[in-house]
């Protein structure tokens, strides 16, 4: 089968050929459906040989959708052909916090060597590709696969952010959007779906300021040393209830300590390498808590596939095929996808068929 494969650090990706794996006890293959790119992938691939952790060649995609094409001995109820969205964290399955189904935050996986899809274990950037376990699938229940694969990461990370800071997103609140990528444009639907507050997305970008007007956006401003004011200014002074920084670099942080208020949040999602100053003389207001989120739990990842089939969320998407990964990468890297790169590694397909 082809698959697109990390193969020395440094270097572009590929697409090779790689034997079609076999699922072993417990495990699930599938036939992937559609694959999304992640500005994460773009920082793996960007770390130093001396600070590389995973073992190479690595097929990439964190972000799976697919049907059944098999299973391993012990898997039971899961019928050959089910639409299925793969669940990215994968955790010891024991622990207290998988047992809720919080595997996102379990705190054994790295010990066991257990490593997500796409990110230290073989991904979704392929023909096919196996599951270490059929909790790790959530059922499609007719979600448009093209649709559903940005969702496992690009809609449940900001999904699980913004859930935290729901008690804050009242009548009256505001809630900042900065940086109106593949998961920012999903935040600013989210914010629209699940509160009454006003959304203010910001962005560099004239294009994807105006993808964040069509999917909801209050107001947009571009993303410069004047966004901060321009924030105080539209909230009568007091600053954002919630920042949500899918950008995640020193000159975005900056903005999202300047823009929240008193007692506000500000989310941290993206991997832009800054730093956020939190304590006494840090530059925060009181009372500010801070945030790293780690992707979602799989409950959530029901839940905003719920939202999907409802009509309440909608990933914007650019398709390619698995051969034209490689390029997709570099336009990703380039800054030249607006919304979400979701690649096809057996083509078009109907959705009436899923």
């Amino acid at each position: 089968m082809k698959a697109v494969q990390y193969r020395k650090v440094g270097h572009a990706p590929e697409v090779v050929e790689v034997p079609v794996p076999e699922p072993g006890p417990g495990q699930v293959l599938l036939k992937v459906t559609a694959a999304g790119l992640c500005h994460s992938d773009l920082a793996v691939m960007g770390w130093p040989e001396d600070q590389f952790p995973y073992a190479l060649p690595m097929t990439l995609g964190h972000e799976g959708v697919g049907t059944v094409a098999a299973v391993g001995a012990g898997v039971g109820g899961l019928a050959e052909g089910a639409a299925v969205a793969v669940y990215g964290p994968w955790g010891c399955g024991r622990c207290h916090k998988c047992a809720e189904g919080k595997e996102n935050c379990c705190p054994h996986a790295a010990g066991l060597g257990i490593l997500p899809p796409g990110l230290g274990s073989p991904g979704a950037l392929a023909e096919y590709m196996l599951v270490d376990s059929p909790r790790h699938l959530v059922p499609l229940h007719g979600v448009d696969p093209v649709q559903a694969a940005p969702l496992t990461d690009a809609g449940l990370t900001p999904y699980h952010a913004i859930s935290r800071s729901l008690p804050k997103l009242l009548p009256g609140s505001t809630a900042v959007v900065i940086g109106v990528g593949g998961l920012g444009h999903l935040a600013v639907q989210l914010l629209r779906a699940l509160t009454p507050a006003r959304v203010v997305a910001l962005d560099v970008s004239k294009e994807k300021l105006e993808l964040a007007r069509t999917v909801g956006a209050h107001e947009t401003l571009l993303s410069d040393d004047a966004a901060a004011a321009r924030i105080r200014e539209l909230t009568g002074g007091t600053g954002a209830e919630v920042v949500l920084d899918f950008v995640g670099a020193e000159a975005t942080l900056a903005v999202a300590a300047a823009s929240v208020a008193v007692e506000g949040d500000v989310t941290v999602v993206g991997l832009g390498g800054g730093t956020l100053a939190v304590g006494f003389g840090g530059g925060l207001p009181f009372e500010v808590s801070a945030c790293f989120p780690y992707w979602g739990s799989r409950t959530e990842l029901m839940e905003v596939l719920e939202l999907a089939r409802q009509g309440l969320v909608s990933s914007h998407v650019e398709t390619f095929t698995l051969e034209q990964a490689p390029e997709a990468y570099e336009r990703l890297h380039a800054g030249d996808i607006n919304g979400r790169a979701v690649v096809l590694p057996h083509g078009p397909f109907s959705p009436s068929g899923v």
